[in-house]
Formats: structure tokens, sequence, C-alpha cells
């Protein structure tokens, strides 16, 4: 009788689990919608109304505002990092075009608050330093096969990343296929050119400075 017992009382908490995982994904969203319509300093209950469950319910699931940026902040870099872990996986020398190509649709397929997200949180920093690994390989791969040009380093793909995003935010719903021309110009700038680049790029440890203010 009391693996019986057991075994319902873990059956019946199945859906407790799905449920709780539902309303998770629900808040995720709904915080995404309220943050990019009203800013970062929107209140957790305009989330909870959004979403349509109570307060009990979301900090069941997020026990603070942190909490929840947090969990929107590792969305996107898992996100981010899946792209360019499957961009690595060309290695004709593409992958840096297509992963640029797949983060520029990512970032204007989501509002554009959820962007400046990023300095509100030093969540999974593992993943940022994966997808620097990640973008490296790209670029390097990109380079043995003389798609880019030899003097463009990770930082210099970074600000290009970071240019896409400025591009969104600023052309919104009334341009919003303006980043991908944005993208080709950038894209025939990292070719292999006489143009000789004046300017040295910048260091990664200037480019930590700069997240640490982002």
């Amino acid at each position: 009788m009391p693996q019986a017992d057991s075994v319902a009382v873990n059956t019946a908490s199945r859906p407790l689990r799905r449920d709780a995982e539902a309303n998770r994904l629900r808040l995720l969203a709904a915080a995404t919608q309220v943050f990019a319509e009203h800013g970062l300093d929107a209140g957790v209950d305009e989330v909870a109304h959004a979403a349509g469950v109570g307060m009990g319910t979301l900090y069941r699931r997020f026990p603070s505002k942190q909490a929840l940026i947090d969990a929107l902040v590792r969305e996107q870099r898992l996100a981010v990092l899946a792209l360019a872990t499957n961009a690595a996986e060309r290695k004709d020398g593409g992958g840096l075009h297509r992963f640029l190509l797949d983060a520029g649709q990512l970032h204007a397929s989501q509002p554009a608050c959820l962007q400046r997200l990023w300095g509100r949180s030093d969540v999974d920093p593992d993943s940022l330093t994966q997808i620097r690994a990640a973008i490296a390989e790209l670029l390097a791969d990109a380079q043995k096969h003389a798609a880019v040009r030899k003097e463009v380093t990770t930082t210099d793909i970074t600000m290009i990343i970071w240019s896409l995003v400025a591009v969104i935010e600023a052309t919104g719903t009334q341009a919003p296929n303006a980043w991908r021309r944005h993208l080709q110009l950038q894209l025939a700038g990292l070719r292999p050119s006489e143009v000789e680049l004046t300017e040295p790029p910048v260091s990664q440890a200037a480019m930590t400075r700069v997240l640490g203010r982002r």
C-alpha cells in the first residue's frame, strides 16, 4: 500500500509540473510584451496581469523582478548560442554570414526593449563565453576560406551585432527590413579588399569594460 500511495502522489503531481512550466512560459512572454511597451521600469504586477495569473503564481516562478529579467536574458543568450553553434557546423566559410543573418532575424522578431535587458543581468556568464568562442570559430573559418579579410577580429563582429540591434530599434515597424540592407553593407565591408583599415580593432579588454556598462 505505501508504494501504491507513492505512485498515486507522483502521478497526481505531473500535471502540476506541466501547469508550472506553462505558467513560466506565459509569464516570460508577458514580461517581454510589458517591458517592450512600458520599459524596464514596469512593475511585475503588470506582467502578472498580462499573463492572466495571480501575483502568487508569479512569485512562485520568479521570486523577484531581477529573477524574471535573468530568465529573459538566459533564454535569449541560449537562443543566440544555438544559432552560433548551428552555423558553426558549416565548414565552407559561410557560417559567419549565416549566423549574422539568423541573429538579425532573432533580434528583429523580438521587441526592442528585450535587447537592453542584457545590461541589467549577469546571469549565465558561461553562455557569453560560449557565444564568443563560437563566433571566433565562425570568423576563423570565414577567413580560412577568404570570405572575410584577415584583419577582422571577434570584437568587430560583436559590434556588427550591436549595430544591427541599433538599426532594428531605430526603424521598428516603419522599416522592419532595414536591418537586412545594413547587414548586406556590413558583410560587403568584411570581404577581402585592398583598402587598408587604418583604425585598430577594439581590444577584448575594452569590449569587456563596455559590456559591463551596457
